[in-house]
């Protein structure tokens, strides 16, 4: 009896996946509704079956006397545990049942490489929500003959594999239903930058990109192309560019954030800042304006680096206002995120800013027997502040986006940062000690 329904439900995706209909999957080990695939916590993703769980420790299935098929059970675990789906490339909307008939839960969602997607949804005793957000999900290829050209460690991320990947994390999840569904008509903002947006694959480390996600509702997806190590020259070499010409489209947007490696005099990437850089900038707003979407330009963050009385030191150079000058000269939205990293930063204080980078001392993670000192890539905290300084400058240029926000701080100011205690977004499972490309 097991046996076939384990061929049924492969039967079943398949079909899902043919026709592009709505992929549904009931939490649990004993009530199934109708029309949904059951998904036991014993059931570990295989190639074969498309669909599974990834866990450390095992993975609960609770039943309860109340509530519906659908809702009555769910699975939990006491550690971070992932669900895969096999899916085509393309955007899609989920639907996610949490909560518990008969006790409390805590929940924080992220999708492919920790983008974070909900966090901290908290169901009191017998409440049950119901979350709706969408996801990108995408692959290398690009057409018929080209692809995304890979730095080695990509091959291994969660971003680019043939599956939607979900986290559920925080002390005690509990999952008890879920609804994918592939959309069309979405508006995407599509990323494109280096080390500081993309989406880090790995604990302790994080960019303002892969926090962005959790501050749109399930109008908006993003598409985060940025990749550690990136300038606008090996950007456009690795065909990432070239995927974006593909995939963005009329009422889409293109965040355009580099510098940090393009500066960089010793290397092939190397753009003087008055003229190639800010020819390379002009390349990729025009890119955006072919394809009718709307082109964003981002001066880059500042590094941490402080004189003796406590102000930021600019290592950036002439670039940062050179993408002011492209902003002006082409009419393209700006985010000053050069000035709101300065007021953030100094505000936290030279000591107090080491929370927003990864600064850490010796054996505060597995395999870490030397302190971290990294003074140009964030913490999950300091990724987090940055994409808020992000969404002010999105409502501080009017931009459609800002009715499809679901997380605003209203009142956020950079130079009144969230304290660190209060930024509460629990680790992934993901945890290796690999510094970012780039500096």
């Amino acid at each position: 009896m097991k046996k076939s329904y384990y061929l049924i439900s492969i039967i079943l995706l398949h079909i899902f996946v043919l026709f592009g209909k709505t992929y549904r999957f009931d939490f649990g080990g004993k009530q199934v509704q109708k029309g949904y695939l059951q998904v036991s916590g014993d059931m570990v993703y295989s190639e074969s079956r498309g669909y599974g769980f990834s866990s450390c420790k095992p993975i609960k299935n609770i039943t309860r006397q109340k509530g519906n098929q659908l809702n009555k059970d769910f699975c939990t675990s006491e550690e971070p545990f992932y669900f895969f789906i096999d899916l085509p490339e393309g955007n899609y909307k989920v639907d996610i049942i949490l909560g518990d008939q008969s006790g409390k839960s805590i929940n924080t969602v992220k999708a492919e490489s920790r983008r974070l997607i909900l966090n901290r949804v908290i169901t009191k005793n017998g409440q049950i929500k119901t979350k709706t957000f969408s996801v990108n999900v995408r692959r290398p290829k690009i057409n018929q003959n080209d692809s995304i050209i890979r730095n080695p460690r990509e091959y291994v991320y969660l971003n680019w594999d043939n599956k939607l990947s979900l986290e559920f994390n925080n002390k005690n999840p509990k999952v008890a239903g879920l609804k994918v569904t592939k959309i069309q008509d979405i508006t995407t903002i599509f990323l494109a930058g280096n080390s500081t947006v993309t989406d880090q694959e790995y604990v302790p480390w994080a960019a303002w990109g892969q926090m962005l996600p959790y501050f749109f509702d399930q109008n908006i997806t993003v598409a985060n192309y940025a990749e550690s190590g990136s300038a606008m020259k090996s950007f456009i070499a690795s065909n990432r560019l070239k995927k974006i010409k593909n995939k963005i489209g009329s009422g889409d947007y293109l965040f355009i954030q580099f510098g940090h490696n393009d500066q960089k005099k010793q290397s092939s990437a190397y753009l003087e800042p008055n003229q190639g850089y800010k020819k390379y900038l002009k390349k990729f707003v025009k890119t955006a304006r072919k394809f009718e979407a709307t082109p964003v330009l981002i001066p880059s963050m500042h590094r941490r680096k402080f004189d003796n009385n406590g102000n930021i030191i600019n290592t950036h150079g002439e670039y940062p206002q050179a993408v002011r000058e492209v902003a002006r000269e082409t009419n393209v939205a700006l985010i000053d995120l050069t000035k709101m990293s300065k007021k953030l930063y100094e505000a936290l204080g030279v000591k107090g800013s080491q929370k927003a980078f990864v600064h850490y001392p010796a054996n505060t993670f597995p395999g870490q027997n030397k302190k971290l000192s990294d003074n140009s890539h964030h913490s999950v905290y300091g990724a987090f502040q940055l994409a808020k300084c992000i969404v002010k400058g999105i409502k501080q240029n009017n931009l459609r986006l800002i009715r499809y926000f679901r997380n605003p701080d209203k009142s956020y100011e950079p130079g009144n940062p969230d304290p660190f205690q209060q930024v509460k977004i629990p680790y992934s499972p993901s945890i290796k000690i690999l510094r970012p490309k780039g500096n």
